[in-house]
């Protein structure tokens, strides 16, 4: 952690004391064997033996995502839940055969990728069922097809992103989608949570980029997209995008491609306020010129260095009540932009220069080497939680989006929500955040939290998490813009939906998963689970 992090800690959040940290592999105490031996052996002869793994390490490695409960959970509690069964399928004929298997003999299926769910994406609700099995696609891995007259490309599910990057290198293009889980999440990760990757205002979500699926079912296989547009019926690869692994799994996704720019220009600018800059990214995202990459964070964010990671910590001040705004190592008071441009020549020179006059008419002032700062840190502030749950210290990660005219109100109730239900534990937290990804209709907010750890973390955080739900849905946002609904944000995003289009999607699930096999529990409830703690939601 930098140094300035450690008083921050001990002088801001009152944290006292580590807590404890992750035991070895050898030293988890796992959930017990479910899976029969008999079915075990009949699902390896799918894939092959040397691709069926069940020992120690592989369960381990396919257990948990990266949210911090999870990461809690390494830390605190005792049986762990893990997968009975690792398989490795190599075609999408194999992960048909496993899934109707699996079906005939109710064992869950949990598909698995990069495993860097913050939403509880691969932790289903399976004590129902006979065992789990966790698919992991690691060796679909191929680019099937390169077609540059479309400029499509044509993958299987299990390139990670920078693997699919390299690929496309080779020939001068690019996918252009580069979120933080990017050195670990698999391409067909992407598709199922609905990604958004930094460049969004560029080259849009990565659901934006898929034009075609296939996807294998316990029910058969789904064959989505034959062209850019098209007005024969509803669009189902929409009902697959998002659906994380619970209607089916992806076996291969074609993808819009771009070629790979001359140049990426990142530009640092501080702003007078955080609503004038939110102001300013709305006028650059609905008249343009539109920046591949805007990032905005609050003040409390600016003050504590966040968007620039090698400076985290190093100049923020106050109680955990929040963060001051008085600036960070003798910089003015306000809030950083981060705007990255891509392209080449004259064009890009005066797509900039365009932004700089708006900017600089908002009150603005360009802070030299702020954007080559966050772009060189970018993949490496997730790891900073890593250490600061050793240190004590309950840190998580939060989104949400919301049209133009609703954002301040739905950023204002989030804080608001946070802080008061840590506060009311005795921990009051430093609450930042950041707008990420912008639309001419709207925009995300991104806010990370902070405070010292309870005795009871998981319970602590699950406390202050029920509260921005709330919140979220009140002010008119959306629970997730971008990490998904897993089991975390499954309640609430009932009450988002309403019962009909729940039971929609149930029936949907009925008719490709009979047996619900599918990462149970993951964005629908198991069956015969209750509905949402608000079912007299309306109807929609």
């Amino acid at each position: 952690m930098p140094d300035g992090l450690h008083r921050l800690l001990r002088e801001g959040l009152g944290v006292r004391c580590d807590t404890p940290v992750p035991g070895s592999i050898d030293e988890l105490e796992l959930e017990p064997v479910r899976l029969a031996d008999a079915v075990a052996a009949e699902l390896a002869s799918i894939v092959g033996a040397p691709h069926a793994n069940a020992d120690r390490e592989a369960r381990v490695r396919h257990a948990l995502g990266k949210s911090t409960i999870e990461l809690l959970q390494l830390r605190h509690e005792g049986l762990l839940p893990a997968p009975d069964l690792v398989l490795y399928p190599g075609s999408h004929d194999e992960v048909l055969a496993v899934l109707v298997v699996c079906s005939a003999r109710r064992v869950a299926v949990v598909p698995f990728g990069g495993g860097t769910t913050v939403v509880g994406g691969v932790v289903p609700e399976a004590s129902a069922f006979a065992g789990v099995v966790a698919l992991d696609l690691r060796r679909l891995d191929a680019l099937l097809e390169l077609d540059e007259v479309s400029r499509l490309a044509v993958f299987e599910p299990g390139l990670r992103g920078p693997q699919a990057e390299a690929l496309l290198a080779r020939s001068g293009f690019t996918i252009g989608h580069f979120p933080q889980s990017f050195e670990y999440a698999t391409l067909g990760g992407f598709a199922a949570a609905r990604s958004s990757g930094q460049a969004s205002a560029g080259y849009g979500r990565f659901d934006d980029l898929v034009l075609a699926l296939r996807a294998a079912t316990p029910a058969g296989t789904l064959t989505l997209g034959r062209a850019p547009r098209s007005a024969a019926g509803p669009d189902l690869r929409q009902l697959v995008l998002g659906s994380e692994g619970a209607l089916g799994v992806i076996t291969s996704l074609t993808v819009a491609i771009r070629p790979a720019p001359e140049q990426r220009i990142y530009d640092g600018w501080r702003l007078p306020s955080f609503r004038q800059g939110a102001a300013v990214l709305r006028a650059l995202a609905q008249d343009g010129p539109t920046p591949t990459v805007v990032r905005l964070s609050d003040e409390a964010e600016t003050a504590f260095g966040l968007a620039r990671p090698g400076s985290a910590g190093t100049g923020a001040a106050g109680t955990g009540a929040g963060v001051s705004s008085a600036g960070t190592a003798g910089q003015p008071p306000g809030c950083l932009a981060i705007l990255g441009w891509e392209g080449s020549g004259a064009e890009l020179a005066r797509r900039r220069d365009q932004a700089a006059g708006l900017l600089a008419a908002a009150g603005g002032e360009p802070v030299a080497g702020a954007g080559d700062e966050w772009a060189a840190g970018r993949y490496r502030a997730p790891y900073l939680r890593d250490a600061l749950l050793d240190a004590g210290v309950l840190v998580e990660t939060l989104e949400t989006v919301a049209f133009w005219s609703a954002l301040h109100g739905l950023y204002e109730a989030v804080s608001v929500a946070v802080r008061d239900a840590l506060t009311a534990q005795g921990t009051p937290p430093v609450v930042l955040c950041h707008i990420s990804h912008v639309y001419a209709s709207g925009a995300s907010l991104y806010f990370t939290v902070a405070c010292a750890q309870l005795d009871e973390p998981i319970a602590q955080w699950r406390a202050a998490k029920a509260a921005v739900a709330d919140a979220i849905l009140a002010a008119g946002g959306s629970i997730s813009h971008h990490h998904g609904v897993g089991t975390d944000h499954r309640e609430p995003y009932e009450r988002e939906l309403g019962p009909l289009a729940i039971a929609a999607l149930r029936a949907v699930k009925r008719t490709l998963d009979p047996a619900g096999i599918l990462n149970p529990g993951i964005l629908l409830p198991p069956p015969g689970a209750g509905s949402a703690r608000h079912p007299t939601h309306e109807t929609r």
